[in-house]
């Protein structure tokens, strides 16, 4: 994954969980997480549980884990900061 490797990445995903954060089909830019502190609100590509999402941070736990939900009340769960591979810094149309 370019992530992984320090790389930028743009695409396009795919679905209503995000909406109006994030339009389906709508271009994101997604920076690597590197040393970057994570707050609530923060839109994130990570994997809960097997899948991964594009998906809100909604809470921080007192364990360093973040809590993951999409913009339409749902959770997804917790995942390690490992698990968090970007950041949401821009989305086009």
């Amino acid at each position: 994954m370019a992530l992984q490797r320090g790389e930028t990445t743009k695409f396009r995903p795919r679905g209503t969980s995000m909406i109006p954060l994030i339009h389906s089909g709508q271009l994101v830019t997604v920076e690597p997480l590197g040393a970057r502190v994570l707050a609530v609100g923060d839109i994130v590509l990570c994997k809960v549980d097997g899948r991964q999402y594009l998906h809100l941070v909604r809470a921080i736990g007192s364990d360093g884990r973040y809590q993951i939900a999409n913009n339409r009340g749902g959770i997804n769960g917790w995942c390690p900061r490992d698990r968090v591979y970007g950041v949401v810094v821009k989305v086009e149309d």
